[in-house]
């Protein structure tokens, strides 16, 4: 169990190396105050997964830091019951010059482990890092990717009451993911406890069973993972403008507003109503109005389901379709997508902005723009999300 309670941590920032030696020779104060983290209270329960996300330089790194003990905080009180480990950042506590087998016995006694439960599982470690005959090479050999699933194997056989995960797993094949990420859900269900930090939202979104958000040091947001995704992707507008303001309910729009969506229409092309037949092509009416003139407007759209899981996005620029509009012009878009999509509810996102993403620049972005339904199937039944092209072929044998 993790207990974090009114943590505040400041770092002093000088403007050159003279300026930190005047302070330590006069004693006079010639730095800046950097409030890092200031009164951040939360906790996470055995079995539990809390996401963190934030911008660079929202605090995430120290918040991690101040848990695993590598900074120490300057006021509140942080509580982790049982042992704790940590991965962070690739090739932390690794000698480059050692093989990986002899980084295994220092990082895991680095982590708590006794000498006696390193041999234990010293042959568990190596096969589930994969890396065979490597594992006697010098560490300044391994890929990136090797490195991370070294220090993937030796922290979650620490035998951790604690996993703190950070960026670290976006490293590597996506089978190797897909690995670390059951572990995780057994971590979980056997009652261990996760602090997961990524920019990989819906990896947040399908792991977590909460998450907080970290703006300029504070939480902004503690809420189901779907909620935090959306605050964060407000935060992450916001700083395209200083006049876009973030709006604190959901279903209002945000951005520069210098092209907006004015009207939205959701329908199945043949049942001409919002609930459709998985199969069935979805047309999807927008309505733009430009208030500036632009030479580089992409439209985006995303598709969500119930849980809030990003099913599937799309924008003009990916299709290198570029927009350009007058100041004051109005435009009708139509956008037909094949909905070959598990039944249930699905909500729709809209975004407009230059180039391929909105992180840089937001012209406007509305989360649950509009709802529309799934219900049955026009093809033959399927399981999952969506549907993949599948064939069966068959040969017969005559011995």
């Amino acid at each position: 169990m993790i207990t974090v309670e009114h943590l505040h941590k400041s770092f002093k920032l000088f403007a050159s190396p003279r300026d930190r030696l005047k302070e330590a020779l006069t004693g006079k104060s010639h730095h800046t105050q950097h409030m890092a983290l200031c009164d951040v209270s939360f906790g996470v329960q055995p079995g539990e997964i809390l996401g963190v996300l934030g911008q660079n330089g929202a605090g995430k790194s120290t918040l991690l830091k101040l848990m695993t003990g590598v900074l120490l905080p300057d006021s509140g009180r942080i509580d982790i019951q049982g042992r704790v480990t940590g991965l962070l950042e690739l090739g932390t506590g690794f000698n480059t010059e050692l093989s990986g087998a002899d980084n295994i016995t220092a990082n895991a006694l680095m982590l708590g482990m006794s000498r006696v439960e390193i041999e234990q599982r010293r042959e568990e470690i190596i096969a589930f890092s994969e890396l065979g005959d490597y594992i006697h090479e010098p560490l300044r050999t391994y890929s990136s990717g090797m490195v991370m699933r070294l220090g993937f194997a030796i922290a979650i056989h620490a035998d951790p009451a604690c996993l703190l995960v950070d960026e670290a797993l976006s490293v590597g094949d996506g089978y190797f993911q897909q690995k670390c990420m059951q572990r995780i859900r057994d971590f979980k269900a056997q009652g261990g406890t996760i602090l997961f930090v990524s920019h990989d939202l819906n990896a947040v979104k399908v792991l977590c069973d909460r998450a907080i958000v970290l703006e300029g040091g504070h939480i902004v947001a503690n809420d189901t993972p779907a909620t935090a995704v959306n605050h964060y992707n407000r935060i992450m507008a916001k700083q395209a403008s200083q006049e876009a303001q973030r709006q604190g309910e959901e279903n209002v729009a945000f951005g520069t507003q210098e092209v907006v969506v004015t009207a939205c229409q959701v329908e199945g092309q043949e049942s001409q109503s919002h609930m459709i037949s998985s199969g069935e092509v979805l047309n999807i009416h927008l309505r733009l109005k430009a208030n500036a003139t632009l030479e580089d407007i992409a439209l985006g759209i995303l598709v969500r389901d119930r849980f809030g899981q990003d099913v599937f996005g799309q924008n003009t620029h990916q299709h290198q379709q570029k927009i350009a509009m007058q100041a004051g012009e109005v435009r009708d878009v139509y956008v037909s997508v094949k909905a070959d999509i598990a039944v249930g509810k699905y909500t729709l996102s809209a975004a407009l902005h230059p180039s391929d993403h909105h992180l840089s620049r937001c012209y406007w972005w509305h989360d649950h723009l509009a709802t529309f339904e799934v219900a049955g199937y026009r093809e033959s039944k399927f399981s999952g999300i969506c549907r993949l092209s599948c064939e069966f072929s068959f040969l017969t044998r005559v011995d």
